[in-house]
């Protein structure tokens, strides 16, 4: 049995080979499987609602009000949000795939590289998890689907994921920022400190994130000294997926980034169309991006932030019912119809995979 003190460093390292089909490799997935579908799981959706119901009081709200906007919806302007919000999803991972490209060496390495398909499939599958456990575990679950299809180590997917979070969090600071600026120089809005707030803490982030990088590209090659032998590899292959990733395209990356968010703006905008109302162009973005950052909160799905958070970005134009029915009906695009559509997704993922490993032991039986 493998030693306690070693299982981390094993998961990290992948035996220092790149992923294969093999008993270590199954074990990862069918731990993350697991917890998935784990009866905490379960049980935190239920804490999660309750949540909600508590910090909706806090609001009061008039339910009948808002429920009543919500079915007297356009409903093909509500598909055409959903629409768009699948289609983000090509945009992101046409992006993740030109940044595993950049960082692998060989061309044999290339060809294994997913198609946007694929790449695009495997982010759902990780938003799904974020929005079905606690401590936004689908990163790291997306890192290892992908590690699988490239045949590759899982310390090189963890870099191109940690190098696309970089991008998103850089296009996201600028886009905040700029339309912060204009909501405060178009409208008589009386703008909340907290989202200038905001926006400055995401921009230090950022800053903070680009100073880690450019040290892991000055210092890297030292910090390996101080490893233990067997984590000197994956390191080596962190490092170069992610810095790799921006070896070339990186205007083209940061379009297909930015397109990406457009469209999580134009969601959001067709469901504010779809339920009658008007909030404004300038608070469009404050609030879509608003939502993306208030869902890295570790709960499912960032449930508990996302809603009370977006409810109030929104009673800056609107009253409270109104921005409460926005506010659900963007929920059950980015959240529910995540956990319905992602979770077909993984199922059909691992339906696939078991009919392939059971194909290939009867082929070397």
């Amino acid at each position: 049995m493998t030693p306690p003190e070693h299982r981390v460093e094993d998961a990290l390292s992948g035996q220092g080979q790149r992923m294969t089909p093999n008993n270590h490799k199954k074990s990862q997935s069918v731990s993350i499987r697991k917890r998935i579908l784990s009866l905490p799981t379960l049980l935190s959706f239920g804490v999660a609602a309750a949540f909600v119901f508590l910090l909706a009081n806090q609001f009061d709200l008039d339910w009948s009000e808002t429920l009543s906007n919500i079915r007297s919806m356009n409903p093909w302007l509500y598909l055409l949000a959903l629409l768009l919000y699948y289609l983000s999803f090509v945009f992101r991972g046409m992006r993740w795939r030109l940044l595993a490209l950049n960082a692998v060496d060989t061309d044999e390495e290339r060809e294994r590289v997913p198609s946007v398909l694929q790449c695009s499939q495997v982010i759902i599958i990780g938003w799904f998890v974020n929005s079905v456990v606690w401590l936004r575990l689908g990163d790291a679950y997306r890192a290892l689907a992908f590690s699988e299809d490239a045949k590759n180590t899982f310390s090189w997917s963890l870099g191109t994921v940690l190098a696309e979070r970089v991008l998103d969090m850089a296009t996201v600071a600028v886009v905040l920022f700029l339309s912060v600026l204009v909501l405060i120089a178009t409208s008589d809005l009386a703008v909340p400190q907290f989202i200038i707030v905001m926006a400055f803490v995401v921009a230090f982030g950022v800053l903070t994130i680009i100073l880690i990088i450019l040290s892991m590209r000055l210092y890297g090659s030292k910090v390996t000294r101080f490893l233990p032998s067997r984590l000197e590899g994956p390191y080596k292959r962190f490092q170069q997926g992610t810095l790799g990733s921006f070896k070339s395209q990186l205007p083209y990356m940061l379009i297909l980034g930015l397109a990406g968010w457009l469209l999580e703006m134009a969601r959001l905008y067709f469901v504010v169309q779809a339920l009658g109302l008007d909030i404004g162009l300038a608070l469009i973005p404050v609030v879509a991006l608003g939502h993306a950052i208030l869902s890295t909160v570790p709960t499912p799905g960032g449930t508990g932030a996302v809603e009370p958070g977006m409810t109030g970005l929104l009673l800056l134009s609107l009253d409270r019912s109104n921005a409460a029915s926005v506010a659900i009906v963007d929920r059950s695009i980015t959240y529910v119809s995540v956990i319905v559509i992602g979770g077909l997704i993984f199922l059909l993922r691992h339906v696939m995979r078991m009919r392939s490993s059971s194909k290939e032991t009867s082929v070397a039986t």
